[in-house]
Order: C-alpha cells, then structure tokens, then sequence
C-alpha cells in the first residue's frame, strides 16, 4: 500500500469515528435536551396532540380545547369568557408560546409533566394524562372588576387578607386569548402589538406607576413604628404649605381650605395632606421608610403569585427634597395595583401580611394533588397596635374624607384615595388610586382591594381616586364580602 493511499484510509476511518462519536453523543447525552427544544417540532406536536388540562375558577373550567383541522397540531386551546380572565390565565398559542398560568404550568396541561407518569409511563415515554391548575378566583369578584371598569385603562386586585387568596385579578383593556391560540392567528396578534393601550400588558402584576398618596399609609406606618408620633391623633409640627428642604419649592395640598397645618395622621389621611407626609419622609429618613416599604413587599424582585410580579420600588440615593417627594407616592416610587392591594391587606389582618397566591392547588387528570399553595403562610410587618390605628385612621377617609364612594351598608370600610401625577411637570393624565379593605363583622368575611385608573378618557379636572378607582374597589368589596 502506497502512502497516500494508507493517509487517505487514516483520514476517512477517523471520519467514520468523528461521526460515530458524535452520533453516540448526540443519542445518549443530547437527545432529552433536543427533545425538550422550543424549536423541535415533534415536542409542539406532542403538546397538542391530545384535549389539555383546564385551568379551574370555582369549581369550572376557564379553559377549553377544540379539535382542529387541517394541522399535525391536533388540538388548540379555547376559552370560557376569555377577555374576562385573561389576566389570570395568560394565553396558550401554537404560534406565540404561552404566558401567566397557562405557560408556568405547561407541562401540567399538556401531560407532559413528569409527576403525571406512572412507571410504566416513564419506561415508554407514554405521554400521561393532563393535568390542572386550581385558582383561588371568585368569579364574583372578577366579574364586579371586570364589569366597573368598563372601557377604562386600569387594573385591579382583590385579596383575602388571612389567607393572601387573591380573589380577582383584572387588567382593562383586556383581550380574548382564543383569537390567538391557533397557527393562523398572524392578523389578530400583530393588531395586539400595534394596540396602544397594550392590552397584552398585565397591568394588575407587571405595570409598576406612581402609587400617589395611597403610599401615605407606607410613611404613616413607618412614623407609628418608629416612634416619630405615638398614635394617628397625635398632632405633628407640618407647616403648610411645605416647603422641600433646601430648596424654594412650595408643596402644596389639592385643598387650599384642608386643615393640614400641624394635622394629626388621622387627619392628614383624611384630607390627603402632602405638607405633613413629605415632612414625616424627611424627618425619618429614606433608609426607615424604604425598611418599612419593603416590609410590605417594594424592592422584592421575586414576589410569585405563581406569576412573577413586576417589583415595586421605593428609591434610594435620594436628597431630601426628593425623599420628601416619596412621602406622597411621587419621585421614584412605583407600585403596582397587587403591591398595594399587599399594603392594605396587611392591615387588615392585624399587621401581618399573608403571602399573595392565585393558585390554591395543581393536580393530575384524577385529582390527586401534586402541589398545593398553603393559606395563611404571613410575616409580621407592623405591630396590631399600629394596623388598628391606621385602620381606624383609613375608615375615617372613607365615612369622612376622600373615599366616600367605597362605603358599603352594615361593613366596615377603610381605604385610601390617590392620584398620581403622571409625565413630566405632571403633563399627562393622572392615575387615579385606591387602596382598601372591608371587613362584615356578622359573617367574618373580609377582603383588601387596590385599583388604579390609568385613563378614564375622564377631563383632567374629574380625574380623582374617589371619582374614578373607588367605585370599583367599593364594588368588588362587596361582592367579595356577599360570596
């Protein structure tokens, strides 16, 4: 054998061992990791190949599934008046992926989750029977949400306040995830993504704003807690108007005829006075107020309710002027509707936050549960000696200050109203908030509520949290305290 001849065999047996080397790796190391590929078809194929699990509101699925035609996708998702929990679920589309529960929980509804399998079922690869996602909504509730507001841009969040159950979560404008579940859907998703109020976006959990004066009750809780004033009646040393530390500028109150000057907190939430919360801020410092803003939840980057929710956050690296601005919700300050929705919710269960969850349990196709979200898991954010003050302090607001329009016959109602300013030099509409809770002393039931209005289409002299956020809070109250 000539050399060329023997350095051609060398050259091609070592080819022949490349590809048998990496056909070896490929099949007994890769192949799960190909398997599991977003872009391997066969894995889209199995996913749909059968009827999905459901996911499950009182008792009644929310969920669907219908048989296609003309696709190797055999089966498409639908849904059971889809605009109004759409927040809740997310969507489930062979062409766009899967979002909120339906894709935390993919692998549960598409049978494809490894607790669904039996042994024999892991030994063949069978594809197991779905499962399903138990929620904690009260359909009641979502509905009083959904309903009140209307064509207005907001979101809203309703939680059971021992048990952190959230029993509705709504955002408006809302969308029917049925239009986008197919692979023909191109049309009806692009017009989502063009649609400038982003009905896509999930206002109620991933759309953090200016919480306004509803953060009042932050500041006020941390003045209680550290001693800067011994009760919500006692009176503080708050000029009016205010002037921000250092500066010329004058901060003053919405109401030139409010009794703010040197008001108590009982009075200042009552009439929404800035001049007495910028000045708490600054005379306790950004380091007490941001400690107790996290107590309640701001600056968590992992709040799972099991979706993720977008952080709250309460600055810092702040001067004084601009730690004065976040004594009333303004500078830096961001929050969403479930983050304040956690403020009031906490104080009306004595100071202790219970851990917000919208899923009580998830199950195989039997029933049998695989994972379930305990009741009541709480952390203890302020004394019940400060909770009941600010209670007493929050039901004033509504019996004689700025939330008239949440008050309910025969319950007890406390809340908080706010309006935030919104773009620069406050040039674009405000957001109108409010945060509250309501308790039936006759039944026990109880439940706190946070909506913001981002736009009502309403002049901006009618913008308000009274006028525009607490009739809708004052209705899912009611039908929370009514289930």
């Amino acid at each position: 054998m000539n050399r060329t001849i023997r350095h051609t065999s060398v050259f091609c047996l070592l080819l022949v061992l490349a590809l048998l080397v990496r056909a070896t790796w490929l099949q007994a190391y890769q192949a799960q990791a190909l398997a599991d590929n977003d872009h391997n078809r066969r894995k889209t194929i199995a996913q749909y190949a059968q009827p999905l699990g459901d996911i499950i509101v009182a008792g009644n699925p929310v969920t669907g599934s219908k048989r296609t035609v003309g696709s190797d996708l055999a089966y498409k998702r639908t849904y059971t008046e889809g605009e109004l929990y759409a927040a809740v679920t997310g969507y489930g589309s062979q062409a766009y992926g899967s979002t909120q529960l339906e894709g935390i929980y993919s692998h549960v509804l598409d049978g494809t989750d490894d607790r669904l399998k039996n042994p024999l079922d892991t030994l063949t690869n069978k594809q197991a029977e779905p499962g399903d996602v138990l929620t904690t909504i009260d359909p009641a509730v979502q509905k009083a949400a959904y309903e009140a507001l209307g064509d207005d841009k907001g979101a809203a969040v309703a939680i059971e306040p021992g048990t952190g159950r959230i029993l509705g979560l709504v955002s408006t404008p809302s969308y029917d995830p049925s239009t986008i579940s197919g692979t023909m859907d191109g049309d009806a998703w692009q017009k989502l993504l063009d649609d400038e109020d982003k009905p896509l976006v999930n206002r109620a959990i991933r759309q953090p704003l200016a919480p306004g004066s509803t953060f009042k009750l932050v500041v006020a809780a941390a003045a209680l807690e550290d001693g800067l004033y011994g009760s919500v009646d006692e009176r503080t040393a708050s000029p009016n108007p205010y002037t921000l530390p250092g500066t010329s500028t004058v901060l003053r109150n919405e109401s030139a005829t409010a009794p703010c000057e040197n008001a108590t907190l009982r009075t200042a939430l009552q009439y929404s006075c800035n001049n007495v919360f910028a000045k708490a801020a600054v005379d306790l410092g950004q380091d007490k107020v941001g400690a107790m803003a996290e107590k309640f939840g701001f600056n968590t980057g992992k709040l799972d309710v099991p979706v993720r929710a977008s952080e709250s956050v309460y600055p810092s690296g702040m001067d004084r002027p601009q730690t004065a601005l976040t004594g009333i919700g303004q500078f830096e300050v961001t929050a969403t509707p479930l983050q304040m929705a956690m403020v009031s919710a906490a104080l009306a269960n004595g100071g202790e936050l219970a851990a917000p969850h919208m899923v009580s349990r998830v199950t195989d196709s039997d029933g049998t549960t695989l994972r379930e979200y305990p009741d009541g898991d709480t952390e203890r954010v302020v004394s019940p000696d400060t909770a009941e003050q600010l209670r007493s302090a929050m039901v004033t607001v509504v019996e004689q200050g700025t939330g008239t329009n949440a008050r309910i016959a025969g319950a007890e109602v406390g809340g908080k109203t706010g309006t935030a300013q919104n773009g620069v030099g406050n040039s674009r509409t405000p957001y109108a908030w409010f945060t509250s809770y309501a308790k039936d002393a006759s039944t026990g039931k109880e439940v706190a509520v946070a909506v913001v209005v981002e736009d009502s289409g309403a002049a901006r002299s009618e913008v308000s949290g009274n006028g525009l956020a607490a009739p809708v809070a004052q209705k899912m109250m009611k039908a929370a305290l009514e289930r």
